[in-house]
């Protein structure tokens, strides 16, 4: 991995000359402003991973810049302000404004790297921590002791040493986002961010180019996934669902490692691995003409196939016995145990759903039932109440105010219509009739999660 790029931001040239040598003589990467212009101008030409940033400029002051920052969309980076006028004042509002620490000159240089090292480190465990938000409804590494796991295990390590692209297929709720993050986990870019995008919240260029690629607008600079992914793992969840524009413009910054933010004069360069999951054959999307052809070769440069759950039955144990611990340790459920004959049960049930029903199974069970035992009969009724059914006019809300009964009704029929369209939300907005952007933040706001179905 590279070093840190580190970003040295002073008005007197002694100062920025010395700090800047001394970080190099720790194989730090080092870029020196000397004043606001210098400093935005080089946040456009790449995102650092620390600011070091003097208060007293001669045009915009540290306070300033760091609130220009902070109101744009947030810091970039760990700000370390430095001043030779410190005050009390000063560190607090610069505190508020979400600087990291508050150094005084004359700096002590013992100080000074202590303090990098140790922002360089906090920021490190945030992103680590966001992760593990953000993966906390997966696996910690994927379950299950079947040859069939054991060999995708395996695979998947194997594929994880290089720095190749990989196409994730697999069914819904097979675990094509966890195997992403095993990938990522197992490779030399594992210090590095992960970083994932569902393409089908990208619907429409103006939704995407900002998102995917940042944007610059009166001096202030927004970071997309892109350069969020730098030196990292980029995963694109259900990459079919990009729009023709989106996959235009993704090739080309992936191919050539560099793109344009919207609104930017500058190339900025990226280095990023490109992990890609589908539930749809892109070959019969290339062939209808809705999926690029030299997009799908360049991701499909090694293919990972993710088998559903019904190929490896024999793993339904040991994942039933990792979610009861997992959900009675984390959300203080009581304790249950599956009975020999629901476990027979559910080693013969297809799991349309894969892994992800399995989990939402063991959850509802903990939830809704009683007793020390899971019998098959309790299995029985559990899988009958998950597979839904239209609503009809006796399950209509009739009793509450319109606005509650309104947003009932739109709950019911979405999450219908998604499982008529197998989980994809771009079945769903031809069925609903909706635009996608539109849709996603309408299943947001109604806790609906598209993976579930």
């Amino acid at each position: 991995m590279s070093a840190p790029n580190i970003l040295v931001v002073d008005d007197e040239v002694d100062i920025r000359s010395l700090v800047q040598e001394i970080l190099e003589d720790e194989d730090y990467q080092v870029r020196a402003a000397a004043d606001a212009n210098g400093a935005r101008q080089a946040l456009r030409e790449r995102r650092p991973d620390l600011i070091l940033l003097d208060i007293w400029m001669p045009d915009t002051d540290g306070i300033g810049l760091l609130k220009e920052w902070s109101e744009g969309g947030g810091l970039p980076c760990p700000v370390v302000m430095i001043s030779g006028h410190g005050n009390i004042e000063s560190a607090v509002e610069a505190t508020r404004l979400g600087a990291y620490d508050f150094l005084e000159k004359p700096l002590s240089l013992a100080k000074l790297l202590l303090v990098v090292e140790r922002a360089l480190e906090a920021d490190r465990l945030a992103r680590e921590n966001r992760g593990l938000r953000a993966e906390s409804d997966g696996l910690v590494d994927p379950v299950g002791r079947s040859a069939v796991m054991a060999e995708l295990r395996s695979q998947a390590r194997r594929i994880a040493s290089h720095h190749t692209w990989v196409l994730i297929s697999g069914e819904a709720g097979s675990g094509k986002r966890n195997f992403a993050r095993y990938l990522h986990e197992h490779s030399p870019r594992r210090e590095g961010p992960f970083v994932e995008v569902a393409a089908g919240s990208l619907a429409g260029s103006s939704t995407a180019a900002p998102e995917l690629f940042g944007s610059e607008r009166d001096g202030r600079v927004s970071y997309g996934r892109l350069e969020q992914a730098n030196l990292g793992t980029l995963f694109i969840d259900e990459v079919a669902d990009l729009d023709m524009g989106a996959q235009v413009r993704l090739l080309s910054a992936l191919t050539g490692q560099k793109f344009h933010r919207l609104g930017g004069e500058e190339p900025v360069a990226v280095d990023v691995r490109v992990l890609a999951a589908t539930r749809t054959d892109l070959e019969a999307e290339v062939r209808e003409g809705r999926f690029r052809e030299d997009l799908y070769y360049h991701l499909n440069v090694v293919p990972l196939r993710i088998p559903p759950l019904r190929e490896h039955p024999e793993d339904i144990p040991e994942l039933l016995d990792f979610y009861l611990e997992r959900f009675i340790a984390r959300e203080k459920l009581p304790r249950r145990r599956f009975s020999e004959a629901a476990v027979a049960r559910l080693r013969g049930y297809p799991w349309p759903g894969n892994v992800r029903e399995l989990k939402n199974l063991v959850q509802r069970l903990l939830i809704l039932g009683e007793g020390e035992e899971i019998s098959a009969g309790e299995v029985d009724a559990a899988l009958g109440a998950g597979t839904g059914t239209a609503p009809d006019a006796r399950a209509m809300p009739f009793d509450q105010p319109l606005r509650e009964a309104r947003e009932d009704f739109e709950r019911m029929y979405l999450q219908h219509q998604l499982r008529e369209a197998g989980g994809s939300v771009g079945e769903l907005a031809k069925l609903a009739g909706m635009e996608r952007t539109h849709l996603y933040r309408k299943l947001k706001a109604l806790g609906i999660d598209p993976h579930d179905f």
